[in-house]
């Protein structure tokens, strides 16, 4: 048993996966920068279920916990809540964005991988590195692509997992299923360039308010979406992004494993000439 301190830096939306317990990526940094992987995370926690069933705002917020390593888990940062019921939880502070997220950069860019390669040697054995922040030399753009609408049997099997799932409200009200997938398209330090899916839940978040507010029109709702992402993100942001891999395409040795599963976004700053 380890008792850790750490920064939520990490959720993702959710996809079914044949373990379920990996529904939710939730993951962040220690006070040294390094990076740990929870899961599984009671939806309680990360959704507010007797409330407006809406994501809970818990990224950078501390949490302290007992935690044990994942022992059917060969990444490295892969671990278990001791109490699936978060009983043992601290919830501390949460660290905001003054100074142009400065606090916030001094854990989350302690450890910054700029080379595509170089990431991907190091994610192979014996590191196995799952979890990295990336600096990315360009943002080519934003791309979607048009997905199922319903949710696979998977997801419906959810409903037989114990209390961990159980909700006042039927699954599928609470987190619907994403009609498109988001991708980013960027290069490294070298010029290699890379186009992974955003699996953040933010960006889902943002789409399904962005419906809302367009009563419905799909095409203005991924106009606003991309406005955000590519117009406002990439002209105005210091863009990091946090690559996490999952269990099933990391084991299975594929090619590039990982996806963005968060982003990291401080306005540009220019430093002052001296004359």
């Amino acid at each position: 048993m380890n008792r850790k301190k750490i920064l939520i830096t990490v959720t993702t939306y959710p996809l079914p996966s044949r373990s379920y317990d990996e529904l939710v990526c939730t993951a962040g940094v220690m006070e040294n920068g390094d990076w740990i992987r929870i899961y599984p995370v009671p939806l309680s926690f990360l959704i507010d279920l007797k409330g407006t069933g809406r994501m809970r705002n818990v990224k950078y917020t501390w949490i302290e916990l007992d935690l044990k390593k994942r022992l059917d888990d060969f990444r490295p940062e892969s671990y278990s809540p001791l109490n699936y019921d978060f009983k043992d939880i601290v919830i501390g502070d949460r660290i905001n964005t003054d100074g142009n997220w400065y606090e916030r950069k001094q854990y989350c860019l302690r450890n910054i991988y700029t080379n595509k390669n170089k990431l991907l040697e190091d994610s192979k054995a014996p590191k196995n590195i799952s979890l990295a922040t990336f600096k990315p030399t360009k943002v080519l753009g934003v791309e979607c692509k048009e997905d199922d609408r319903e949710w696979r049997d998977e997801w419906k099997e959810l409903r037989k997992q114990g209390d961990l799932f159980e909700t006042v409200k039927p699954i599928e009200t609470l987190i619907p299923k994403l009609p498109f997938k988001f991708f980013y398209r960027f290069l490294d330090d070298e010029g290699n360039e890379s186009k992974l899916m955003i699996e953040d839940w933010e960006i889902g978040a943002l789409y399904w308010n962005c419906l809302k507010n367009a009563d419905g029109n799909e095409n203005t709702a991924l106009r606003k979406v991309k406005e955000q992402y590519e117009d406002n993100f990439i002209q105005h942001k210091d863009l990091y992004f946090f690559l996490g891999t999952t269990k099933r395409w990391h084991s299975r040795r594929m090619h590039n494993p990982f996806v963005i599963i968060g982003v990291f976004y401080p306005k540009i700053e220019l430093q002052e000439r001296l004359f």
